[in-house]
């Protein structure tokens, strides 16, 4: 958030994954049924990195920093779903995404944050990817085989 209380629309998207392309999935608690990766909005003074971690920290409980958090260097750009525009300053309609990789070493027990997710699982990268509602969530599941040195 800045300091006028509004959402920066800028933020992260962090496929967490094992070596064995088992992605984390989590259902938000506003959307039931919706599934995601860990994502948010960018911090006033954050870097992308920072907000990463500080997301998976927020929405998990895992300490990225104990991982392989990997910079895809891959940016979205997509429109503001209308119901969520007022998360935002007026006349903001897009927002920036910016994805990250988590590599853990297998399926981790999280810790929800009750009031943005409803559950979890671990599913292999295919079912993630067909799972997920966003579109660019889906692209960087497809993109993970190409993504982890090695892993098939």
């Amino acid at each position: 958030m800045n300091e006028s209380g509004y959402k920066i629309p800028i933020s992260v998207l962090v496929v967490v994954h094992t070596p064995a392309l088992e992605v984390l999935l989590l259902e938000r608690a506003d959307r039931p049924g919706f599934w995601q990766s860990v994502t948010g909005s960018q911090d006033a003074g954050e870097t992308l990195e920072q907000t990463a971690v500080r997301e998976i920290r927020e929405e998990t409980g895992l300490d990225a920093r104990q991982y392989r958090l990997v910079d895809w260097k891959k940016r979205n750009e997509y429109e503001i779903y209308q119901s969520w525009r007022h998360r935002y300053a007026p006349g903001i309609t897009h927002n920036t995404e910016h994805v990250f990789g988590l590599l853990v070493p297998g399926p981790l027990a999280v810790t929800l944050a009750l009031n943005e997710h409803l559950r979890y699982e671990w599913a292999p990268w295919r079912a993630a990817a067909d799972k997920v509602f966003s579109w660019s969530n889906a692209e960087a599941i497809r993109e993970l085989p190409q993504r982890v040195d090695g892993v098939r």
